[in-house]
């Protein structure tokens, strides 16, 4: 038997695509790689092509990433996958790579802000026909129903270097949260992609379904994404905190986050990005649905997270702001290159950020919502893609090809669950994520 390694891309569909090669060839494939379709980018998470402008055009490299590796040995056998850039033949990152979408924000982010960042994104997960136990939300008897899966987990995360906090039965049947720790700069994107996909492996070798769909059930709760994050400056000491500071924040966190919230509409269609995604974007299910920032508030957009510390050294260690507008049908390289370049056009433009919210936005009318300097959220995949197409600083972040590539993958995606009713479309999406 031959031992393969998956050559990886985590693409705008949020999938994990690319190609097995021999182990015996990695060295060689660590320089060139292996071959990639540029087309490929317009498969949609159903599998369909989106309109390309490629066609059946061009050749690229999949090249894979020592520093992104994974092996996970189970009692089935051993998976073995390394995350990687696409680039052309002549080896620049290609345009539409999500690992370099994401590393030209962190770029402008060093030149705008002069700060690094670090970021961990929690997750929330379902088992499909699972051993599910009806009122059992947060539970001892919830969690003993699935330890084996969670140590499983657990011990996979961190052999795969990444640093494993906790982990819990959630409020939904069958739904889990797993926690990591932070890590820097494209690391964090990589550590959420090495996530979810040892937990769909881990289910997959306990004979069970991992699904990270946004919603399963729109009368139930959804499953959502928080990204985490905080700064570092040249010295890497932390740079998030100012007890001076609105909420604790320092000028530079100020200005990111207000930047954040208020282009959060128009980037609501790479953080959120699937149809079902707007079931869970409503106000009351403890995940986000106006533009507000909230301290310690989780229905707000943007939270400035608490802290257990109590000496100034720990507190600014600890401190750090959380996007809760996100879930896993996203790409985690593409979310976060859309949040950092919110956050840098905030520190370009010396935005200040909001008073924080205290109060239940959705007994606001819309004058007062709009006097007070607060959007509703879209409402559905359609809006948000048209208020990000109409955005054209936005649109500008990313290279010209981006917006119509997306735009399109998108819109094709919408066009194959038009018909479906709400269950069918859930059930769509479970399938997939």
């Amino acid at each position: 038997m031959t031992d393969l390694i998956f050559a990886a891309t985590c693409d705008l569909a949020g999938k994990v695509r690319g190609k097995a090669f021999p182990a015996d060839q990695l060295d060689k494939r660590l320089k060139r790689g292996v071959g990639w379709t540029p087309t490929n980018v317009q498969i949609t998470c159903f599998d369909a092509i989106a309109e390309s402008p490629f066609g059946a055009l061009g050749d690229l490299l999949l090249i894979p990433d020592s520093e992104a590796g994974v092996t996970a040995a189970f009692e089935g056998g051993t998976e073995r996958f390394m995350l990687g850039d696409i680039v052309t033949l002549e080896g620049d990152p290609w345009e539409l790579c999500t690992r370099s979408l994401l590393r030209g924000a962190l770029d402008r982010l060093q030149r705008v802000g002069g700060v690094s960042l670090l970021a961990a994104f929690e997750h929330e997960f379902q088992l499909i026909d699972g051993n599910d136990l009806p009122n059992e939300a947060y539970t001892l008897q919830g969690f003993e129903a699935q330890r084996g899966l969670c140590e499983a987990l657990m011990a996979h995360l961190a052999g795969a270097g990444l640093s494993p906090d906790s982990i819990m039965k959630e409020y939904g049947p069958n739904q889990y949260e797993v926690v990591i720790g932070p890590e820097e700069g494209v690391r964090a994107a990589d550590a959420a992609v090495i996530v979810r996909e040892l937990t769909r492996a881990t289910a997959r070798h306990a004979n069970q379904h991992a699904t990270f769909a946004p919603i399963l059930d729109s009368a139930s709760v959804g499953n959502g994404v928080h990204v985490h994050m905080s700064f570092l400056n040249a010295d890497g000491e932390p740079a998030t905190y100012d007890a001076d500071g609105p909420c604790g924040m320092s000028e530079v966190t100020a200005a990111f986050s207000a930047g954040v919230l208020k282009y959060l509409d128009s980037i609501l269609a790479l953080t959120a990005p699937s149809v079902v995604s707007y079931l869970r974007l409503i106000p009351h299910r403890w995940s986000a649905a106006y533009n507000n920032l909230g301290f310690r508030d989780r229905e707000a957009s943007l939270r400035v997270c608490p802290i257990t510390a109590k000496d100034p050294i720990s507190i600014a260690r600890q401190f750090n702001i959380e996007y809760r507008a996100a879930d896993a049908a996203a790409s985690p390289h593409l979310a976060l290159a859309a949040i950092v370049h919110a956050g840098c056009q905030g520190i370009e433009e010396g935005l200040t950020p909001p008073e924080p919210t205290e109060e239940d936005l959705s007994l606001l009318s819309p004058d007062d919502l709009e006097a007070r300097g607060f959007v509703r959220l879209p409402e559905m995949l359609e809006t948000a893609l048209d208020l990000f197409e109409a955005n054209d600083i936005v649109r500008g972040w990313f290279p010209d090809v981006f917006a119509p590539v997306y735009l399109a993958h998108k819109r094709a995606e919408i066009a194959h669950v038009i018909e479906m009713d709400i269950v069918e479309r859930c059930a769509a999406y479970s399938q997939t994520y």
